[in-house]
């Protein structure tokens, strides 16, 4: 299907473009931009006037709950939500039920992905089998199959032998591995930062030390190994300066950050509302501050949501034994778009963190509009308000703190290799 895209403030961070022009669409790639190519046939005009047309999102870390936990979400559910937010690439995490550290979970996950035909879903491998710390899992083998890397998300990897084991094998097929540090011991029955709400609020924290010691603990080991890796999620401002530093030694390390640490802070847990149980916790004030200098350094190389859905069980009962995690797709763009409000960074800087810098990351050419590159498009307005309600909800998880919160940044059309996938009603 040919698609021309009229009259949108094209903004490509990956070209460093932006200005209004038309983007042609053929075969699912990026035709042209700017002047109609030749015996091009437009079968659909789309006028964006107005609108900003943008990469699709690329989301790095988002829980499908596909096999396993159907009754939080499923990887149509999810990636219809996800569709409806802009984002169009999706990095799921080995938390599946078996875990992913076989091939036949993975094919699993990316043939139902591609039956929903929302978004495409890259799905992270587990570094060690069954996520006990162990055994390494069968990397190669999983890396053929499709996983984009490899990840014992916040399970522990006790001996750092272990460790070094996994992270020599992946260096030498090249696969990146992501770390999502928390020190199992250290951040056991916590619930929140360890600070001072914590204590007024009778609740066991989770101190900034769980972080940076399992932070410290995998550079080390990551300048022994050479690895490709990425740290995800990162919540301490001194966590992220360690992996700076690491990167001007000319270690080989990215970070991502959830948007929701970027905005929120301890002191926002005051009324106890589960929704604001998350892990990583959100941390104080003055880490809120580091971070978000960090982002200006570009310390973080990409935003993520950190897309964890609930049933409402989960979320019902008292807050340190709820489940954590909230939902997050569908107003990743909106919640970025509150830096851009708060003039912290421009549009096209916080566009580059949710497409060219997280595809970097992963080492894809996504994420970009150049002639020839997958038509993944993001058209929307930013100056546009909505609000996320229980009614037009996407996501089989409500578990929002955002839930009924004025926003701003609607999206009206998001294309998958140049297929409609939503469009705003």
């Amino acid at each position: 299907m040919n698609i021309e895209i009229q009259n949108g403030r094209v903004i490509d961070p990956a070209n460093d473009l932006d200005q209004i022009t038309s983007v042609f669409i053929s075969a699912g790639k990026i035709a042209a931009l700017g002047e109609t190519p030749a015996d091009f046939n437009a079968d659909q005009v789309i006028d964006a006037t107005g609108l900003v047309v943008s990469p699709g999102l690329i989301d790095l870390c988002a829980q499908l709950r596909e096999p396993g936990y159907t009754r939080k979400g499923t990887i149509a559910s999810e990636t219809a939500a996800a569709a409806a937010g802009g984002i169009t690439t999706i990095c799921t995490p080995p938390t599946t039920k078996p875990i992913a550290d076989n091939t036949a979970v993975v094919d699993l996950i990316q043939d139902r992905a591609k039956a929903a035909g929302n978004t495409r879903v890259l799905p992270m491998g587990a570094l060690t089998q069954g996520l006990q710390g162990e055994q390494l899992s069968p990397m190669h083998a999983l890396s053929q199959a499709g996983c984009i890397g490899f990840s014992n998300v916040r399970e522990p990897i006790r001996s750092s032998l272990i460790l070094v084991r996994c992270l020599e094998y992946a260096a030498t097929h090249n696969l990146l591995v992501i770390f999502q540090p928390q020190d199992a011991d250290l951040a056991a029955d916590g619930a929140m930062h360890d600070d001072t709400t914590c204590t007024r609020l009778g609740l066991n924290g989770i101190p900034e030390s769980a972080e940076t010691i399992e932070v410290a603990r995998n550079l080390l080991l990551i300048e022994q190994t050479d690895v490709r890796a990425h740290f995800g999620q990162l919540s301490c401002e001194r966590s992220v300066k360690m992996v700076m530093d690491a990167r001007e030694r000319g270690l080989n390390v990215t970070a991502d950050i959830a948007i929701q640490n970027l905005l929120l802070t301890d002191e926002n847990v005051s009324g106890f509302d589960p929704n604001f149980h998350l892990i990583p916790p959100l941390r104080s004030q003055l880490d809120r501050a580091g971070l978000r200098q960090a982002l200006l350094a570009d310390g973080f190389q990409a935003i993520c949501s950190d897309h964890q859905p609930h049933e409402l069980a989960a979320k019902q009962a008292p807050f340190a034994a709820t489940e954590s995690g909230m939902t997050g797709v569908e107003t990743l763009l909106s919640l970025s778009l509150m830096l851009v409000e708060q003039e912290l960074i421009s549009l096209p800087q916080m566009l580059h963190k949710l497409t060219a810098g997280p595809a970097a990351v992963l080492g894809t050419e996504l994420g970009a509009l150049q002639p020839g590159s997958s038509a993944d498009i993001c058209i929307f307005n930013p100056e546009q308000e909505w609000m996320l309600t229980e009614q037009n909800c996407r996501s089989a998880g409500i578990n929002t703190p955002f839930l009924n919160y004025p926003l701003k940044g609607v999206v009206h059309y998001t294309l998958l290799e140049g297929q409609i996938v939503f469009q705003q009603s």
